[in-house]
C-alpha cells in the first residue's frame, strides 16, 4: 500500500533524524528491490519509443544542434563507455552527463512527449535521457535500466501529486532532479545513504524560476529539464565519492519549502510506495498526440471536430467571440488570464505559441488538425484570417473545470473545458471535452501501435527505414537486452541530415 509522509519545516534547533527526511524516504523507495510488473515494463517501452520519436523530429532544430555540439565537444569520461547522442553514429560517444544534456534537449524541444499533471506539472519522460546515459556508460543491462526508469517515474509522479512549485513561480524541473537521481541510484544499485545525498544535491541545484515559461519564452524551455538531468548525473557521481549535500534539503529552516515554496508553516502529504509495493507511477502518465502544451491537447481535438463539422466556424467573418471556459491552470498559464501580450503576437516564438491556447485553438479550428512544424510556421501564425480569429479567442476560469483538473479521481480528472462560440448572427455553438482523444479515458487511447506510428511518422524524414526497424525491434526486447544492446538504444540520422543542421560555435 502507498504510505503518505507528512512533510513540514523544522527549526534548526528542532531535530529531524535523517531517516525521517523526505530525501531519505525517496532514497528508500529507490533501493527497494521490488520487481517491475509487466504492464509497467510495457509502458516504459512505449515511453522510450515516444522519446525517440520526438527527439528524431527535432534533430535539425537549432537548440538541439547547439546542445549536441556542446556534448560532442567533451570526450568520454574515465571508468566507463560513455553515452550515445541522438542522431550521431553509435561509436561516437560522450561523457554521460553531456549525453543526458544533449538527449534531454532533443526530447523536450518539441514539447511532444509524456505528461503528468496534479499539484505540479511535469514531463516524466525527461527522466529517461539521464538514466539511459548512465546505463550506457556503466554497462548496465536492460533489466537494470527498467528498474531505474520505474523509480524515476515513480518519484516524479509522487512529488508532482503533492508539492506545487508553480504556485511560487518555481520551475517544475525541481522535481526532476531528485527523481532522476533516485532512478540512477536504483540503476546502479547504490545504498540508501548515497542516494539520499544525491537527491539532496540534485534538488538544491535545480531550483529556478518559472520565467523560462513566461512572456517571451526562450529556447531555455527545452534546456531546463536537460540541465536537471545533467545535474542529477553529477550529483550521483559526487555522492558516490562520499561527499555530502545540504540537509535537510526539503524541511530545513533555510530549505526549499521554507524559502521557495509555502514557507516556514507549510506542510505537505507526499505519497510514496511502501516497502515491497510495486512502482507503478508511469501508468498514471499520458503522452501527447499533438506537439503542444498538454492542456492544449483536448482543445485541439475539440477544435478539429468543430471545424470539420461546422466549416463556417473557420471564417472570422462569422465569429463574434470564442470563450474557452476552463481550469485555473489553463486560463492563467496558457490562456488570456496570463496577461501575456505575446500570446496574441503573430511574430512570437514557437515556444511562446506552444503556450498560447487562443492561437492553438484558432489554428486547429481552421486546419482541422495540428502539425508539429507547419502549425507553428511564421507564415501560418501571420495569416491574416487566423490572426483575426485568434484575437477573438479568450479564456475564462470555470470553478467546476478547476475542481475536475485537481480531482484525484482518475475517472473525473479533466484537462479540457467548455467552448462557447458566438456567431455574428447572434447564434451560439457550445461544446465541451474533458480529456484528449489519446488519453487513457479518451476517444482513442494511445496503445503500442500508436506509439510506433508516431515514431515512424516523426522519424521517417531523418532516419533510414532500416534504422527505424532496428530501433523498434531492439526496444521491444528491453528487459532482455544485454549491456551492449543497451548501448545501441539510440537513433542514427540519415547521411547528410546533421550536416545540414545549424552548427553554432561556442566556447568548447
Amino acid at each position: 500500500m502507498t504510505v503518505t509522509h507528512h512533510v513540514r519545516v523544522y527549526r534548526s534547533d528542532e531535530p529531524l533524524p535523517r531517516e525521517e527526511q523526505l530525501a531519505y524516504k525517496i532514497a528508500r523507495v529507490a533501493v527497494d528491490p521490488v520487481a517491475v510488473e509487466a504492464d509497467v515494463v510495457d509502458m516504459i517501452v512505449n515511453r522510450i519509443i515516444d522519446n525517440a520519436a520526438v527527439a528524431a523530429a527535432s534533430l535539425t532544430r537549432r537548440p538541439v544542434s547547439a546542445a549536441r555540439s556542446q556534448a560532442l565537444s567533451h570526450p568520454v569520461s574515465a571508468n566507463g563507455h560513455g553515452g550515445t547522442v541522438f542522431g550521431v553514429p553509435n561509436e561516437t560517444r560522450t561523457s554521460p552527463e553531456w549525453a543526458a544534456w544533449a538527449n534531454g534537449v532533443a526530447v523536450r524541444e518539441l514539447d511532444y512527449h509524456d505528461t503528468f499533471l496534479a499539484a505540479e506539472y511535469s514531463h516524466p519522460g525527461d527522466n529517461i535521457p539521464a538514466i539511459l546515459a548512465v546505463a550506457q556508460h556503466v554497462g548496465a543491462d536492460g533489466a537494470a535500466l527498467v528498474r531505474g526508469l520505474a523509480t524515476g517515474y515513480e518519484i516524479q509522479v509522487d512529488l508532482v501529486r503533492a508539492i506545487s512549485l508553480h504556485k511560487h513561480k518555481i520551475d517544475h524541473v525541481a522535481h526532476l532532479g531528485p527523481s532522476a537521481a533516485a532512478g540512477i541510484g536504483t540503476l546502479l544499485g547504490l545504498d540508501v545513504d548515497t542516494i539520499y545525498q544525491a537527491v539532496g544535491q540534485a534538488l538544491h541545484t535545480t531550483t529556478a524560476t518559472r520565467q523560462s515559461r513566461k512572456g517571451e519564452i526562450s529556447t531555455w524551455k527545452a534546456h531546463a529539464p536537460a540541465f536537471a538531468g545533467k545535474m542529477a548525473v553529477e550529483a550521483v557521481d559526487r555522492a558516490m565519492r562520499g561527499e555530502t549535500s545540504p540537509s535537510p534539503i526539503y524541511e530545513g529552516e533555510d530549505g526549499v519549502i521554507a524559502w521557495l515554496l509555502d514557507g516556514k508553516d507549510a506542510a505537505y502529504d507526499v505519497p510514496l510506495p511502501a516497502a515491497g509495493e510495486p512502482k507503478r507511477g508511469v501508468l498514471d502518465t499520458y503522452t501527447k498526440e499533438h506537439s503542444a502544451e498538454y492542456q492544449a491537447q483536448a482543445w485541439i481535438d475539440l477544435a478539429r471536430k468543430l471545424g470539420t463539422e461546422r466549416p463556417e466556424l473557420r471564417d472570422p467573418a462569422n465569429i463574434a467571440s470564442v470563450v474557452l471556459h476552463t481550469s485555473h491552470h489553463t486560463h492563467y498559464v496558457i490562456g488570456s488570464g496570463a496577461g501575456d501580450p505575446q500570446k496574441y503576437d503573430p511574430t512570437a516564438s514557437r515556444e511562446t505559441l506552444d503556450h498560447s491556447i487562443p492561437y492553438i485553438f484558432a489554428v486547429a479550428l481552421q486546419d482541422g488538425g495540428w502539425h508539429h512544424v507547419d502549425s507553428y510556421a511564421p507564415e501560418r501564425a501571420g495569416r491574416p484570417d487566423t490572426v483575426e480569429l485568434w484575437h477573438r479567442v479568450t479564456t475564462a476560469e470555470d470553478p467546476e473545470w478547476t475542481r475536475r483538473y485537481h480531482s484525484e479521481d482518475p475517472d473525473e480528472k479533466a484537462f479540457g473545458g467548455r467552448v462557447e462560440i458566438t456567431l455574428t448572427d447572434g447564434s451560439t455553438v457550445v461544446d465541451e471535452i474533458a480529456v484528449a482523444d489519446a488519453h487513457p479515458l479518451g476517444a482513442r487511447p494511445f496503445a503500442r501501435a500508436d506509439y510506433v506510428r508516431k515514431f515512424r511518422l516523426l522519424a521517417e524524414p531523418v532516419l533510414e527505414p532500416a534504422e527505424i526497424d532496428r530501433f523498434l525491434a531492439l526496444v521491444e526486447r528491453l528487459p532482455e537486452l544485454t549491456a551492449e544492446e543497451v548501448r545501441q538504444l539510440d537513433v542514427v540520422a540519415k547521411a547528410g541530415v546533421l550536416e545540414a543542421a545549424p552548427a553554432p560555435k561556442g566556447l568548447f
